[in-house]
């Protein structure tokens, strides 16, 4: 079973309740398998009118607040005030490698799964969408394409996915891919090709896009 591979290739990563140390800019995301024999993974979409990152796909999560005991409660807290999803519906079965985006935050990954057909509801102030995406699509080697993106009036490839009219990309799209490639070992390259940027900007953005969606240059 799909799902079995998942908790046996994770196995050492286990959740832990990470605390954030005092000064830092720390947030988490969790990423939501339906448990069910093709897996859905749960996206939100941000909210048009959102100041930072509007429309752009993300996982359920946010900023560590100081009321948070750990960055798991982070993790869990924000994916019910955001998507309706209770604590208690998550099976949580890893914590993944941390990574920092362009922008300094300090962002934890927490992979859990749920029940099928939970009834999440968006958050309006917050949301415009939920959506589910199969794991059999996003580890279809041809479905991860590279879009064109302008940067600063040049260009770069950008690697995503498009699904129902909805794009995964940027730091959501890096988190992905390596959860997939960790567990699955199905060699997705998620590097974006930069060769038409000059240096100055190359050098300016080493993450990008890596750290944010390219909307936050």
């Amino acid at each position: 079973m799909v799902l079995n591979k998942i908790s046996e290739q994770l196995a050492a990563l286990s959740p832990e309740p990470l605390q954030p140390t005092e000064g830092s800019r720390e947030a988490a995301v969790l990423l939501a398998f339906t448990r069910q024999a093709d897996p859905q993974l749960v996206f939100t979409q941000r909210a048009q009118h959102m100041n930072s990152h509007p429309g752009q796909v993300a996982f359920p999560g946010g900023k560590w607040e100081r009321s948070d005991s750990s960055l798991l409660f982070t993790a869990l807290r924000e994916s019910q005030e955001e998507v309706a999803l209770a604590p208690s519906e998550v099976e949580m079965i890893a914590q993944l490698p941390q990574r920092r985006t362009r922008l300094g935050v300090q962002v934890t990954p927490y992979l859990g799964f749920i029940r099928p057909n939970l009834a999440l509801r968006a958050d309006p102030s917050e949301l415009e969408a939920i959506f589910h995406v199969p794991l059999s699509y996003l580890l279809e080697p041809r479905h991860l394409i590279k879009k064109q993106v302008d940067v600063l009036g040049h260009y770069c490839w950008m690697p995503c996915y498009h699904y129902q009219g909805y794009t995964i990309w940027g730091f959501t799209l890096a988190v992905l891919v390596d959860m997939l490639n960790r567990v699955f070992a199905v060699g997705l390259n998620a590097e974006v090709d930069k060769a038409d940027l000059p240096l100055d900007i190359r050098q300016r953005f080493p993450q990008f896009p890596e750290g944010e969606a390219p909307g936050t240059l």
